[in-house]
């Protein structure tokens, strides 16, 4: 009886505190904001490529153009 008791109350504050964390969490931000848009030109950048050689978006291009895919989350 003792231990029921026990382990409802130890259930209950974990619930309550569960509760109390989520009430607290900022509101989601609005994703459909984030970076370009689709159809929307790039603005000019350089960065470092996988060998460590600086490479901007003219020196990507190709004769058609370039196609660049954003990826908003990558979890490794």
């Amino acid at each position: 009886m003792k231990l029921a008791r026990i382990v409802t109350l130890t259930l209950a504050l974990a619930f309550a505190t569960a509760a109390t964390a989520a009430a607290q969490a900022p509101p989601l931000p609005d994703v459909d904001r984030f970076g370009p848009q689709v159809g929307e030109t790039v603005p000019s950048f350089s960065l470092a490529d996988q060998n460590g050689e600086a490479r901007d978006l003219e020196s990507l291009m190709g004769p058609n153009g370039l196609m660049l895919v954003f990826s908003r989350s990558a979890d490794w």
